[in-house]
């Protein structure tokens, strides 16, 4: 592998009482879909949002091309490259695919909208992933199915030449031929160089665009290995067990 572009070590998050990330590390690596999987519970949503600045981890350390930093908002982590696109998507059913891929970073000329020029980013961005699944980039997020909402959501991280995107769920309330679609664009960012993050419950998505796998067990790393190197059983019993024979933690940091 590649030097990662994001690393995480010993980081630790509680809330009161409740130890929700124990000591987890965690590395990611540009040019690559690392899948994060993890039964209910298991931290998946804290950890990603400990990257992306909305918790902030009581201990452990971030490392961003390989130096240390602090992220202490979700503005710091934009600062740096990183993108969320959460289940919900945050889009405007109202607007069309190009005001909603400008939501809040409106381009201006002078007093009004720089329609022409936010069109034109919009289509080459959506042209660069190989999209032809939208008819036009002025339809309206509302006329548009699942899984061209879900490629608009992540056409929008791409157009700000963020270096991580984190996908949370992206198939999940898909039909097989929308999945399908969303799986290979998915494929597209980590072959443009793009460090992928996939949370899925979904083994059969991520061991079709994976490159590596991240499992999480009640809030602890049960470990980080190459796709290639496990078997569909051995991530399931890392899930629900947190161990798999032939399989260790040291492994994970290779």
């Amino acid at each position: 592998m590649s030097e990662p572009i994001l690393s995480l070590r010993n980081i630790n998050k509680s809330f009161g009482a409740v130890h929700v990330l124990r000591g987890v590390d965690l590395d990611i690596y540009p040019g690559q879909v690392t899948a994060l999987v993890g039964d209910n519970g298991a931290g998946k949503s804290t950890l990603i949002k400990c990257i992306a600045g909305i918790y902030t981890p009581e201990s452990g350390d971030y490392h961003f091309d390989g130096k240390p930093v602090t992220v202490s908002g979700p503005r710091d982590a934009t600062a740096l490259g990183i993108e969320v696109v959460y289940q919900d998507l945050a889009l405007c059913d109202n607007l069309d695919i190009v005001h909603n891929m400008f939501l809040g970073r409106e381009k201006k000329k002078g007093v009004t909208l720089d329609e022409a020029t936010m069109e034109k980013l919009a289509r080459e961005t959506l042209d660069g992933l190989s999209v032809r699944t939208v008819k036009s980039i002025r339809q309206t997020v509302s006329s548009l199915s699942g899984g061209q909402r879900q490629t608009v959501a992540i056409a929008r991280a791409v157009l700000w030449n963020n270096k991580v995107v984190i996908l949370d769920e992206p198939t999940a309330a898909l039909g097989v031929s929308q999945t399908e679609q969303v799986l290979h664009l998915v494929r597209r960012l980590a072959d443009a160089g793009i460090a992928v993050v996939l949370i899925s419950h979904n083994l059969t998505d991520v061991f079709q665009v994976a490159d590596n796998i991240a499992a999480l067990y009640l809030g602890t790393m049960a470990a980080q290995v190459k796709l290639n190197e496990v078997s569909t059983n051995q991530v399931i019993e890392l899930i629900t067990t947190g161990k798999s024979a032939g399989v260790t933690k040291a492994e994970a940091s290779k």
